[in-house]
């Protein structure tokens, strides 16, 4: 191993920079990966706009990126669950660097078949999603309306669904086009919002009794139609807000049909809710990974040498599942 590696860099321009930085080393309860793959999230074109000191950003430098697969290049003091050479995956800040440090309770085994440029979109969808579904207390038979469906992490979310027994997945998009893309990821009801009223569609969909679980990608005013559409005694949980942060809500949508509530966000600052959440996908969830039941909607996979191709296409919208960039042979 080298003292210093390459690693992408924000907070230079409009698009990321390959720079040498300093191996990382493990301290007490953290591992060291070995990075083969990483994929992309929405949060990537925030962090490099906010930063782009050309265009009133604030210029300072960060290792960019969050989703990442490799192996275990060796570990710190008082690590006893990995092992150098393990296959590995997770979603931890700066992953876009051929060495990340990760805090050993964040870190996922690849399950066996699964390989890495499949594995490194998997983990925020992951946990986020079986998160949202643990905090609103679901349980097989009951019915999921996902809205973003066609999002990366919402496409996961519908298949985790569908995986943990969901007796009905309602999927909500804009675009027509999507409709097999949610098919085939396990919705059996598609809702086109360019097209239908949410609610309308939902309740028809449900025999006018509504979803029990909403996982809720969009927010706005789509949040505001959810409530109406969701079962009295349901539960909805706002995970993302691609249509805007703030709904003008009907509070007797939700009083009188006693509906519940959350508002998640998995962040690496509250370490041991994070840590639950990823322990619970153990049992759970990576059974149906490994049997192929989950899979990311993956739009490219470039070599990382392409990051501002990479970068590029992020910045432009309009992919079907995020981008991949692989490290070997980079």
């Amino acid at each position: 191993m080298t003292d210093t590696m390459r690693a992408l860099i924000g907070g230079i321009g409009p698009h990321w920079q390959v720079r040498e930085r300093p191996v990382p080393q493990p301290g007490p309860g953290e591992v060291l990966i070995r990075t083969v793959a990483v994929a992309t999230n929405n949060a990537d074109v925030g962090m490099l706009a906010e930063s782009d000191p050309t265009n009133g950003g604030h210029g300072r430098e960060f290792i960019a990126g969050f989703e990442y697969a490799g192996e275990i290049a060796a570990v710190g003091e008082g690590v006893d669950t990995w092992a150098t050479g393990d296959a590995v995956m997770g979603s931890t800040p700066s992953s876009f660097a051929e060495y990340t440090i990760a805090d050993h309770r964040f870190v996922l085994p690849i399950p066996e078949g699964v390989d890495p440029a499949t594995a490194c979109a998997l983990p925020t969808g992951l946990l986020t999603e079986h998160g949202s579904l643990v905090k609103a207390g679901f349980t097989t038979g009951q019915s999921v309306l996902v809205t973003g469906a066609s999002t990366g992490i919402g496409l996961i979310g519908a298949q985790m669904a569908k995986a943990l027994g969901a007796s009905q997945v309602i999927g909500t998009t804009r675009s027509a086009d999507k409709r097999e893309l949610l098919t085939a990821a396990g919705v059996d009801t598609t809702v086109i919002t360019s097209e239908a009223d949410l609610t309308e569609a939902v309740l028809a969909a449900t025999g006018g009794q509504g979803v029990d679980v909403v996982l809720d990608h969009v927010a706005g005013q789509t949040f505001a139609q959810c409530l109406p559409a969701t079962k009295h005694d349901g539960h909805i949980v706002n995970i993302g807000r691609l249509a805007g942060p703030a709904s003008t809500i009907d509070i007797d949508h939700l009083s009188y049909r006693h509906l519940t509530v959350h508002g998640v966000s998995f962040g690496f600052t509250r370490t041991q809710e994070m840590s639950t959440v990823i322990a619970g996908l153990l049992p759970q969830v990576m059974p149906a990974v490994a049997r192929g039941d989950i899979r990311p909607v993956i739009d490219q996979t470039l070599p990382w040498t392409e990051h501002a191709k990479a970068s590029g296409l992020l910045q432009a919208g309009g992919l079907r599942g995020k981008i991949v960039m692989t490290l070997t042979g980079a």
